[in-house]
C-alpha cells in the first residue's frame, strides 16, 4: 500500500511539473515567436547580420539548415570564431584562398562569438591574417551561433573555430578545429557537382 501511495504521489507530481512546463514553453513560444528590431518585426528563424563594412546579409534558418538572402545555388560557409583563437587565425587564409577560388559559387561569412568586439578589432584581425571574406559583427551573432551549434548538435559548450557549410539550406558538412583547405574544397567541390 505504501509503495502504491509513493507512485501514486510521484506520477501526480510529474504531471502537476509537466503542466507548468508545458505553459511556460508557450508562453515562451509565444514571445520569441517574432523580434522587434528598428520597428521591423523579424522572425526568430531570421538573422540579420551586419557585416565590418556595415552591409546587411539576412541568414533564415530553412528546416534542415540555413540560407543567406540572394545566394541561391551557392555554397555557404559560415566560419564561427574568435579573433584570440590560434586555429581560428589559422583557418582565416585557407578560407581567403577558397573564397578566391571559388568567389561566384561561395560566400564566406566569419561569425564571431566574442561579443562587443569593436569593428576596428576584427578590420585588425582581417588585415594580420589575410581574412578576406565577410566578418559579421552584429547583435545576432550569438543568436546565429547557438543556433548553427544547435542544429549541428554541439552542446552549449562547443569548441570553435566551427565551419558549417551549406548550400541551398541543406547541411553539407561541417568541421571543428583547424582542417586542411584541401578537404574543405572537396567537399566544395561535390556540392557545386564539380
Amino acid at each position: 500500500m505504501f509503495k502504491k501511495t509513493i507512485f501514486i504521489s510521484l506520477i501526480s507530481a510529474a504531471l502537476f511539473f509537466q503542466g507548468c512546463g508545458n505553459k511556460e514553453k508557450s508562453k515562451d513560444s509565444a514571445e520569441e515567436s517574432s523580434v522587434t528590431k528598428s520597428n521591423t518585426m523579424i522572425s526568430t528563424n531570421e538573422y540579420v547580420l551586419t557585416s565590418t563594412d556595415n552591409k546587411a546579409y539576412t541568414v533564415k534558418k530553412e528546416a534542415d539548415g540555413f540560407t543567406l538572402e540572394n545566394a541561391k545555388g551557392k555554397v555557404i560557409i559560415f566560419d564561427i570564431f574568435a579573433t584570440w583563437c590560434p586555429p581560428c587565425q589559422a583557418s582565416a587564409t585557407h578560407l581567403t584562398s577558397l573564397q578566391e577560388k571559388y568567389k561566384d559559387d561561395l560566400v564566406v561569412i566569419g561569425v564571431t562569438i566574442e561579443d562587443g568586439i569593436s569593428n576596428d578589432a576584427l578590420k585588425e584581425f582581417k588585415k594580420q591574417y589575410n581574412a578576406q571574406y565577410t566578418i559579421v559583427n552584429s547583435s545576432e551573432n550569438r543568436r546565429l551561433v547557438d543556433e548553427v551549434a544547435t542544429a549541428l548538435e554541439m552542446g552549449e559548450r562547443f569548441p570553435i573555430p566551427i565551419m558549417a557549410m551549406y548550400k541551398d539550406g541543406k547541411l553539407i558538412n561541417h568541421y571543428i578545429g583547424e582542417v586542411q583547405e584541401e578537404f574543405v574544397e572537396s567537399d566544395i567541390k561535390q556540392a557545386l557537382g564539380k
